[in-house]
């Protein structure tokens, strides 16, 4: 089988290299950005106009982070355009998107152009995983060492990895055994993998899933769909942007992407609601949802302000959807495992995602799901994977959407040394779980910041919204310091344990907390359940870490 923990079935894309540039083997920076993605990109743009000795490491040959890698069938964003972009007029003027909902080849477009605008590739490191990172409490510095043995030597280390980037395989026995070809979707080949006329499994029913198995279902010979948990997902509404739309979104486009998303809770472009359900009558409630629904994407979630909070609402917002769902599978036993009566979790206790036509791809003939509340997997064989009930499920292909070890994971595939020689990721691997100050830095780690990670609104929200506040902080941090002439700021622990409760405050506030998913780290065996996300919305916390860091740095130590 494929080897599940190589990058080789990916075609490597070839390396645009500048000789001359800098000496590739040996650094010293003002700063140290890991990862190309959404955040990498926009605080190197903005520290280079800061004046800063800065540049990126990234194990990939482009950029674009989880987008450089996304090439699974019907792999597209979830967030609607405009919004999914960073707010770089240079770029967002000239840039032309053609569909409401950016698959992945738009988005490498997008990164491509934005390479092509801001002459990016000129400080970034390609081909460069960074392999551990130890602290220097005599220089103030951070010493990195890459596996192609490139050494760096940097004032401030910023961790812009993603929190998707360490991905996970269940622990089946025989999986190394499967004859057919087997791929985590993270890397799945640039070429696409040939599905017609194939035996075909899809295993996991989150974003991705949803994703493969809708495109699969189009291809394949058979596919057989493996379903733990079923996905409340939504109708994207797809649609192609008209030169309207577009010259519509044009007039306001800055104010949208540098001050309107600011005010949603999640970072999107929709009001934030304030009505609550049962303030409306039944009829209304689903006229209202009706209305919304139309509009696509996540528009029904910004309907009512106690979807998350009170359980009545809630589970009206279950029956709403399932009711629209359950019409759309004529297949009664599929119309039950898909879109069962009784909710298995709160409703968006677990990320709905979008879909296109989903439920009606799996409706057909050809697709068979494999329930595993009441089986499962017992063991792969080279023919394919054999259930507790006995039966053999015949594959040529088995596509592994089965996630990733999100928010902390990308951490510890790094060793990182802080101050007298404590490591990150034993810090973070016991009974409280991660900890964190302001879900951007961590005690005893000093100049060393980090996006997009536990303890942040990560997972409940835009992108691009979350990761340039944090990337503007960031900006903030080092200026001030070089101000004042400091060269060590570090998080006071007291504050850490402080900024942990009121994030599990928060997320115990909402009917999140009690349900078992990747939000709460239950997706990774022995991995502590914490709620990993900061739940008191996307305003609230821009507002809270510009206030500590004009507090005179507020929670840290500075020297």
């Amino acid at each position: 089988m494929a080897d599940p923990d190589s990058a080789s079935s990916r075609t490597p894309l070839p390396r645009v290299t500048c000789p001359g540039r800098f000496d590739e083997r040996s650094l010293s920076l003002d700063a140290l950005i890991i990862g190309a993605g959404f955040a990498g990109v926009y605080l190197l743009h903005r520290l280079r106009q800061e004046g800063f000795n800065a540049k990126i490491v990234e194990a990939g040959t482009g950029l674009g982070g989880i987008w450089h890698w996304n090439n699974y069938p019907g792999a597209r964003v979830d967030s609607q355009y405009p919004v999914y972009q960073l707010s770089i007029p240079e770029v967002f003027n000239t840039f032309e998107w053609t569909e409401h909902y950016p698959g992945s080849q738009e988005l490498q477009r997008y990164f491509q152009h934005a390479d092509k605008v801001l002459n990016l590739s000129n400080d970034v490191l390609y081909n460069t995983r960074v392999d551990a990172v130890r602290w220097d409490d005599t220089l103030h510095k951070w010493h990195v060492e890459c596996e192609n043995g490139t050494r760096i030597t940097t004032r401030y280390l910023n961790c812009c990895m993603g929190f998707a980037a360490k991905r996970h395989f269940p622990a089946w026995p025989g999986l190394e055994d499967f004859e057919g070809y087997i791929c985590h979707s993270s890397f799945w080949p640039a070429e696409g993998v040939d599905m017609k006329g194939k035996r075909v499994a899809v295993v996991g029913q989150g974003a991705t899933g949803i994703q493969i198995a809708q495109e699969s279902a189009k291809d394949a010979k058979e596919l057989t769909v493996f379903i733990r948990t079923p996905n409340t997902a939504l109708p994207m509404n797809q649609r192609k942007i008209s030169e309207e739309d577009a010259a519509t979104v044009n007039k306001t486009i800055a104010h949208r992407l540098q001050t309107e998303r600011y005010g949603n809770a999640g970072g999107f472009l929709f009001g934030n609601p304030e009505r609550k359900m049962l303030e409306d009558s039944p009829e209304e409630r689903e006229r209202l949802l009706g209305e919304f629904y139309q509009r696509g994407g996540f528009a029904p979630l910004f309907v009512y302000a106690d979807i998350l909070t009170d359980p009545v609402s809630n589970r009206f917002m279950y029956d709403y959807w399932a009711k629209r769902t359950r019409a759309r599978i004529s297949d009664p036993v599929k119309r039950d495992i898909l879109a069962p009566l009784e909710p298995p979790h709160a409703f968006m206790g677990k990320r709905p995602s979008l879909e296109q036509d989903y439920y009606e791809q799996l409706d057909k003939d050809h697709v068979k799901l494999v329930d595993l509340r009441k089986v499962s997997v017992s063991h792969v064989v080279p023919q394919g994977i054999v259930t507790s009930d006995g039966e053999l499920h015949k594959l040529d292909i088995l596509a592994m959407a089965t996630g990733f070890d999100s928010l902390t994971g990308s951490f510890t595939q790094v060793k990182i040394e802080g101050m007298n020689g404590i490591d990150l990721e034993q810090k973070w691997n016991t009974d409280l779980g991660a900890l964190s100050y302001l879900g951007i830095s961590v005690a005893q780690f000093p100049n060393l910041f980090y996006t997009y990670g536990p303890h942040a609104p990560t997972a409940y929200g835009n992108g691009p919204s979350i990761v340039e506040p944090q990337a503007e902080w960031i900006v903030k941090v080092m200026k001030q310091m070089n101000k004042q002439g400091k060269t060590k700021i570090n998080a006071k622990e007291s504050y850490e344990r402080e900024w942990k409760k009121e994030v599990n405050d928060l997320h115990a506030a909402t009917l999140r907390h009690n349900v078992d998913s990747w939000y709460m780290g239950t997706n990774i065996p022995g991995k502590p359940r914490q709620a990993l996300n900061y739940a008191g919305g996307l305003s609230t916390y821009i507002a809270t870490i510009n206030e500590r860091l004009n507090s005179n740095f507020e929670g840290f130590e500075v020297v």
